[in-house]
């Protein structure tokens, strides 16, 4: 048995990167997944992919930046596999670029909408349907870009700091029922998204972030699926120790 067997989760930005290398990893260990993106194409395509290694995988056309979108994903999974025990907020987009002073509000709006009101979202919703499961597992995607500034980032750096203090908020007032929140801060992982518009794709942006970390290795999407999938299973004997003493959030 995998270790996320007889498990729903919802997967959002799953159609690429992170998210669908964690999709093919959740289905692949016994979960039954939402695969819920904006990019319908790459959404399905994720399903093919997660029914070739045995999984069970349904596409869902969300926005996550809309409450009605997030609500019907949630109740996709529910009306689709039962219940609900994980979920995966992960979608994500670079956003407003460049100096402060010529940032538009628009653009910043938009950066916060989706990376931090969409988490905000996906907890809000999930958390009553893993009320009634007992127990479960909040992931969300922030950055080291919420740990420390970058020029250039502003938006994205506000919108990720604000995930990791959501996270922590979260995981105290969550922790009671059994769910408990965390968030992953990756550094420089080479994805599509980190790809977009940049001459010679993959080979350049891997040779780019080789420079910007002390190990000489690109991160992968593949890397932060194993860890994400160790986050969604079940607690061990040293975990559920720590959550039945009421320490609710675990480094």
């Amino acid at each position: 048995m995998g270790r996320l067997e007889n498990k729903v989760a919802v997967i959002t930005g799953a159609a690429s990167g992170i998210g669908r290398a964690s999709a093919d990893r959740f289905a692949g260990e016994g979960a039954a997944v939402v695969i819920a993106d904006l990019n319908q194409d790459g959404g399905e395509s994720a399903v093919r992919d997660c029914k070739e290694h045995g999984g069970r995988a349904v596409f869902q056309r969300a926005d996550v930046s809309t409450e009605a979108d997030v609500q019907t994903m949630i109740a996709r999974a529910v009306d689709e596999f039962g219940g609900l025990d994980i979920i995966y907020n992960n979608a994500g987009l670079a956003g407003a670029l460049g100096p402060l002073e010529q940032t538009t509000v628009e653009n910043w709006d938009r950066t916060l909408a989706v990376l931090l009101r969409g988490v905000f979202l996906g907890i809000k919703h999930a958390v009553p349907e893993m009320r009634k499961r007992g127990r479960g597992s909040i992931i969300s995607t922030a950055s080291v870009a919420g740990l420390q500034g970058f020029n250039g980032l502003h938006a994205y750096c506000a919108a990720k700091a604000g995930v990791i203090n959501l996270t922590r908020s979260a995981a105290g007032e969550f922790g009671k029922d059994r769910i408990r929140v965390n968030c992953i801060c990756p550094g420089v992982i080479n994805t599509p998204l980190a790809q977009r518009d940049v001459p010679g794709g993959r080979e350049t942006v891997d040779q780019l972030f080789k420079t910007a970390q002390p190990y000489p290795r690109t991160g992968l999407p593949d890397d932060r699926a194993l860890g994400h999938s160790r986050f969604a299973s079940d607690p061990g004997p040293f975990l559920r120790t720590c959550l039945d003493r009421g320490a609710y959030e675990v480094p």
